[in-house]
């Protein structure tokens, strides 16, 4: 069941009632939100490390690119119902951050787009996969025509350049070369990550072999972040972003 249904336009974000995810106080459609941006996030840094290993040519900014992938993901690897409701988790997910920072102060310099940036060509790129059965969620994320127009070619296009890549790395038997590193579980936020991840490492091993092994840890950072070190070769998930994606959640 699609958990919102509201336009993109009135979305209103939860106040945080509390500092830190708890598995067993946090309401369930709000641990989900979490779990569903985690993957998200994740995809988005798995792009970083495919256009890496692989050596992918990229025209444009990379960020870009590595939000294309997670959009391309969460369309074609899960069945429909649980897509739709990932885009609107992850779509809302931009918004929350977009409503944390002061129009004055969006870093147009940044490496990443603007926020609400990102939640539009997140929400016409998984529209654009399947536009007879999403009309309703790009209206209800509030879409314009102008745009609609154009995402099944923008699909398309992303469909051309990162399904061409993860064909080189499919695999039928699967693999192991995705590992998780180093785990610490010392809050809610840090063992409901590391549960996600781990799962999901899983899932990507079924489908493809890497030409190299990636190491995807989930540590505290200080920070609420995510990213990708080519030196090392590996992911990280920092813990205390299920914390901050509580505090983001929408009203459900």
């Amino acid at each position: 069941m699609i958990k919102a249904l509201l336009s993109a336009a009135t979305i209103a974000l939860a106040c945080p009632a509390q500092a830190e995810l708890s598995l067993t106080d946090t309401p369930a459609d709000t641990q989900a939100y979490v779990e569903n941006n985690l993957l998200g996030i994740f995809y988005h840094e798995f792009g970083h490390a495919l256009i890496d290993i692989l050596e992918l040519p990229i025209f444009g900014q990379e960020e870009d690119a590595a939000d294309v992938l997670s959009v391309f993901l969460l369309s074609e690897f899960y069945e429909e119902e649980a897509a739709v409701q990932l885009a609107y988790d992850t779509a809302f997910g931009f918004l929350g951050e977009a409503d944390q920072t002061a129009a004055a102060d969006i870093p147009f310099w940044d490496v990443h787009g603007p926020d609400i940036q990102r939640y539009y060509n997140l929400v016409c790129i998984f529209y654009g996969a399947n536009p007879d059965e999403r009309d309703d969620v790009a209206q209800d994320l509030g879409l314009p025509e102008e745009r609609a127009d154009y995402c099944p070619d923008e699909f398309d296009q992303a469909a051309h350049s990162w399904g061409g890549a993860l064909d080189e790395i499919a695999n039928d038997k699967g693999g192991q070369s995705i590992k998780l590193g180093n785990v610490q579980e010392d809050t809610d936020g840090a063992i409901l990550t590391a549960r996600v991840i781990t799962e999901e490492i899983k899932a990507l091993n079924a489908e493809f072999r890497l030409p190299m092994t990636l190491d995807v840890h989930v540590i505290a950072c200080d920070e609420a972040n995510a990213f990708y070190d080519p030196a090392e070769r590996s992911i990280t998930m920092c813990t205390e972003f299920a914390d901050s994606l509580v505090e983001m959640a929408p009203d459900f």
